[in-house]
């Protein structure tokens, strides 16, 4: 059986790892060992962002939202009350962009369930 030498994926991989951590500084950034440790931290980090970046979203309407309900006299747990007693099915997402680029409309939203 003959002899195989891997030594082409080898540096196949080890330059894709030295790809990903392009711009990390000091030995982060040319030293595989530390390199790979880097990039698998990246990984993690950025997957656990991910699912903690739709928590951060979520606040900031809720944000927004109690901003522009204070203008109207409520504040935002009663104008979430009132939307679910009215049968209002408008997600934050939604609500919260209209209370900031179309205020005319959110207006109605506000007077329709107060």
């Amino acid at each position: 059986m003959p002899r195989i030498k891997r030594g082409i994926l080898h540096l196949k991989k080890r330059r894709s790892i030295l790809k990903k951590t392009k711009g990390y500084k000091w030995g982060r950034k040319k030293l595989i060992r530390v390199a790979s440790t880097a990039v698998k931290k990246a990984g993690v980090h950025a997957y656990v962002d991910r699912k903690d970046k739709k928590g951060v979203n979520r606040r900031l309407w809720q944000i927004k939202l109690n901003a522009a309900v204070r203008a109207y006299d409520l504040s935002y747990s009663r104008f979430i009350d009132k939307l679910k007693k009215n049968n209002i099915e408008l997600d934050r997402k939604v609500l919260a962009d209209m209370a900031e680029h179309n205020s005319a409309a959110f207006a109605k939203i506000v007077e329709k369930i107060k």
